[in-house]
């Protein structure tokens, strides 16, 4: 079956490849279409790149209607931005029509411009200007208003803030009735302590989680620190996505003599060499000012050999003092290093993940779900561990760790074995365990990096077990070291383990034992699992002001009908190496075990149907 067509973002490209780096000799400055310069707003790189933001245009292809002189006619919309809209003039019309003012009223669709603008427009614009250009072969008369207002400033005094309203109000609503359940399990306690004690651990750690969360700040950009950065991309087979990454990678707003990119190829068997190849020659023929060819390298292993084999080689080659690993189907936001870096201004701080968005959120409800899944774990969950310094997982798209440290366990990370299989996956779970036995590990949610999720279900299937697997695997190992931590963070830590273990337990008990046993409609179970749902998407709507805000409730749901039960599964067999998904030497090793398998019961079964003929003859 083929793979879904993934809905990605298109923004309109700089006609310079790399428009964010900062010029080393002062001859070019960072200005956009409306003459804005950096120097007249802030040397911060975040309040730069949210100006450019402003500026930018996404191709799209859409209707409008226009209103003027009490005519409506439709047009075509080309690419939009925040603060205006081209529109294509057909053959015959008269532009002068629409000279005077012009109400547009549209839906921008799914995709069509960054998550929280899919919505209804209908606002005054005027036209600022009309050209003709060339498209296949054929000339097109455009037409290019500007909005009464721009999109942002729109949607905050129709939408938006109607959205932050609800979601406040019933973020709070919704905890207080949690609160009042969970008196109801203090009350009830002695009739079923297991249960009881499980729903009133599972309460305080979700809420604790999300008050934590609420309470996060990122830390903010210090202009004089500016350590040297080595990224490192492991690549096997992405010949689709990894010219894009390491394009966004090279081009950071970060000086140029305090960054590289490393790319690693763990022996592709598809095109991705020559994408790479490619890659490194649009880019040197843009980047000669920026000495891009003596800021990037492209290794081949020998063999292929796995993941973290390729990450380490990298870091053998890295010259710098920070190392970031950054997956092959991950796209890093300009200002991603800047920010990334500066939680290591505290000596005792190994490690720091950036938040992961989804690219392709709008391909389907695969893709939506995870959407609201990704930002939630990030915004959310990673952000309360920021709290106290101890974030158990620095997630392999964008994660940054001292050099050093990395080397230190390079090789019991190499060697790594579990119930004597090798621990071919998990790596970044596995390296956030070696960093915070003796350092901290934090989150910096202004790193920003958008990557590729599974929108084919049995993809993304396989690719939760193997995450729970090594989840399971890599808590059991931080309970060797993480009471040593802040007690708080070692009870957080400990529950965590306890909760998603007993859920299987718990979901049947509700859902099946009691009706079974006495009868009983389990409501109260119910309540609170659309509770938590409830929450999820409310905690999306309050930061992102998105209609995808409801897939929260499906991806629970989800979760406890489907996913939950991965979880016996990873029980007695969390021990594999397989990635399931990619084929490792693990993989490869165990197909041809089952090909050996059915070669060896064909025999039987040929000799099995050459008797029952035999028998059905006689």
């Amino acid at each position: 079956m083929n793979n879904p067509k993934e809905t990605i973002l298109q923004p309109l490209q700089d006609r310079r490849l790399l428009s964010n780096i900062p010029d080393p000799e002062g001859v070019r400055r960072t200005v956009d279409r409306r003459g804005f310069l950096e120097q007249a707003v802030s040397e911060n790189p975040n309040d730069l790149y949210k100006k450019k933001l402003e500026g930018q245009r996404y191709m799209v292809n859409f209707p409008v209607k226009t209103t003027f002189n009490k005519q409506t006619k439709t047009l075509r919309c080309h690419n939009i931005s925040t603060t205006g809209i081209l529109l294509e003039l057909p053959d015959g019309e008269n532009e002068s029509s629409f000279e005077s003012a012009v109400q547009l009223k549209f839906v921008i669709p799914d995709g069509a411009m960054p998550e929280g603008y899919e919505a209804k427009v209908s606002m005054p614009a005027k036209k600022v200007r009309t050209f003709v250009e060339r498209v296949d072969g054929k000339e097109v008369r455009f037409m290019a208003f500007i909005f009464e207002k721009p999109l942002d400033l729109y949607f905050k005094r129709r939408r938006w803030g109607l959205s932050i309203f609800m979601a406040s109000a019933f973020l709070l609503f919704i905890t207080l009735l949690v609160l009042l359940m969970r008196a109801e399990s203090v009350i009830y306690f002695r009739f079923n302590k297991f249960l009881y004690f499980y729903s009133l651990l599972a309460a305080t750690f979700l809420l604790s989680r999300y008050i934590f969360g609420l309470l996060y700040r990122n830390v903010p950009i210090n202009m004089d620190y500016e350590p040297g950065v080595s990224i490192i991309i492991p690549v096997f087979n992405e010949e689709e996505w990894i010219e894009r990454t390491i394009i966004s990678c090279i081009d950071q707003s970060y000086p140029t003599d305090k960054l590289e990119v490393i790319v690693v190829d763990d022996c592709s068997t598809d095109q991705t060499a020559e994408r790479v190849r490619r890659a490194f020659e649009k880019i040197d023929e843009n980047g000669e000012r920026f000495n891009t060819k003596a800021r990037m390298r492209f290794h081949i292993l020998s063999e292929n050999a796995g993941k973290r084999e390729a990450l380490v080689a990298g870091v053998n080659m890295a010259k710098h003092d920070l190392v970031v690993f950054v997956d092959s189907d991950s796209f890093l936001e300009p200002t991603a290093i800047r920010n990334i870096v500066q939680p290591f201004q505290d000596p005792q701080m190994g490690g720091v993940a950036g938040r992961t968005e989804v690219e392709n959120k709008f391909t389907n409800a695969l893709t939506k779900l995870q959407t609201v899944r990704y930002y939630v774990a990030f915004r959310i969950m990673k952000a309360a561990e920021s709290w106290f310094d101890c974030v158990t997982c620095l997630s392999g798209p964008l994660s940054c760790y001292r050099k050093d440290l990395v080397m230190k366990h390079s090789q019991a990370w190499l060697d790594q074995r579990f119930l004597g299989h090798p621990a071919t996956f998990g790596d970044d779970r596995s390296m956030t365990n070696f960093i915070l036995k003796t350092h901290r590990t934090t989150y910096q949610d202004l790193a920003v990096c958008s990557t590729i999720v599974p929108s084919k279900t049995g993809v993304f299937l396989r690719q939760q077990m193997r995450w729970k697997r090594s989840w399971l695997r890599e808590s059991l190992r931080a309970l060797g070291f993480v009471w040593r931590k802040e007690p708080f963070m070692a009870v957080f830590f400990i529950v965590g383990l306890i909760v998603p273990i007993a859920a299987p337990i718990v979901v049947t008990y509700n859902l099946i034992y009691v009706p079974a046993r006495y009868g009983i409609f389990p409501m109260t179970f119910l309540l609170g699992l659309m509770l938590m749902a409830l929450m999820m998407s409310f905690a999306h709507l309050f930061f992102r002001k998105s209609k995808l805000w409801s897939f929260g409730v499906v991806f629970v749901l989800f979760y406890e009908f489907v996913l939950l039960w991965q979880m016996p599964v990873a029980w007695v067999t969390f021990w594999k190496s397989t990635w399931g998904t990619r084929d490792t030497p693990q993989d490869v090793l165990e197909q041809n075990k089952k090909q050996e398998r059915r070669a060896l019961r064909r025999p039987f079964s040929l000799i099995t149907m050459k008797g029952e003929r035999q028998d059905d003859e006689q």
